[in-house]
């Protein structure tokens, strides 16, 4: 069975069972077998997945009627806005830095598929090597997991109401398109696809489609309010005038407004009229 190659028992009992009081699981063909569990199982055991991650398997629960931990309400309110530069921004001013794991051990990872690309396809040192890229790229993702749960986790412990942009990553992560040049067939202009492609690669490094699903758990397991806005102007419009337009964004960083000459952080810019947004939602629904 080659890594991330898996078996999925659609229902516990028929076939493999999960036994919690010895926190084993029994597996037709192989019997009982140990589990070291991350975190206590709760609800009840729907289905049963064994997987195998490089050198590891791992062993994945599905439950159904997992109860909720409602935590204590703190009176306070917020819109995050994700980014590049910082991993998130809240509309009270925290901004949460991005680790950008991708870019922290990338010589590490390119020496092991270095040597990969060198091994003679077939042979026993090819494996070996190919499972050693994986565990690069699986330790990457694990570091990026356990990142999100930690800040989902102290998000949702601070804010009773928490507004997210329903953003559309895929559509975000296009390519750029060609421009064709009407002066010379057959040519083309530059259309900033470099540009494009590194933008894609740090969008994909800080997972924030992976974030926001984690933080939409944790605030239904807390009882928290968890509303999505449209992200249409949320960073090009002003907070004061109302005032939409891409020349609001003269960097990165900076929001002025070329109405009103409103002048602010973007990305703290961005959350407040992502709160705003979700607080109107929330007082329709009401």
């Amino acid at each position: 069975m080659r890594a991330g190659d898996g078996v999925t028992w659609p229902k516990d009992g028929d076939g493999a069972r999960w036994l919690p009081e010895a926190k084993r699981a029994y597996l037709p063909g192989i019997g009982q077998i140990k589990v070291e569990a991350h975190r206590p199982v709760a609800g009840r055991v729907k289905t049963i997945q064994i997987k195998r991650q490089g050198r590891r398997w791992v062993l994945v629960l599905s439950c159904d009627d997992v109860p909720r931990n409602p935590l204590p309400a703190t009176g306070r309110q917020a819109g995050i806005d994700v980014g590049i530069v910082s991993f998130a921004t809240t509309s009270d001013g925290e901004h949460i830095d991005n680790p950008r794991w991708g870019r922290v051990a990338p010589a590490r990872l390119a020496t092991a598929q270095q040597r990969l690309a060198g091994a003679k396809r077939g042979s026993n040192n090819r494996e070996r090597r190919r499972q050693t890229v994986a565990a690069r790229h699986r330790k990457i993702a694990n570091q990026r997991k356990d990142f999100h749960h930690k800040q989902a986790r102290a998000l949702v412990g601070r804010y009773d109401l928490l507004v997210v942009e329903d953003l559309q990553i895929a559509n975000m992560m296009r390519r750029a398109k060609p421009v064709t040049d009407v002066t010379n067939p057959g040519q083309f202009l530059p259309n900033g696809a470099r540009a494009k492609s590194g933008l894609n690669r740090s969008i994909g490094d800080a997972g924030w489609g992976g974030f926001v699903s984690i933080l939409r758990a944790k605030a239904d397991d807390a009882g928290r309010i968890w509303i999505e806005v449209d992200s249409r102007h949320t960073s090009d419009g002003c907070e004061k005038c109302g005032y939409a337009a891409a020349e609001n964004r003269p960097t990165q960083a900076r929001f002025e407004c070329q109405r009103c000459t409103h002048r602010a952080p973007a990305d703290e810019h961005a959350a407040r009229n992502i709160l705003r947004a979700g607080l109107a939602l929330h007082a329709q629904a009401a």
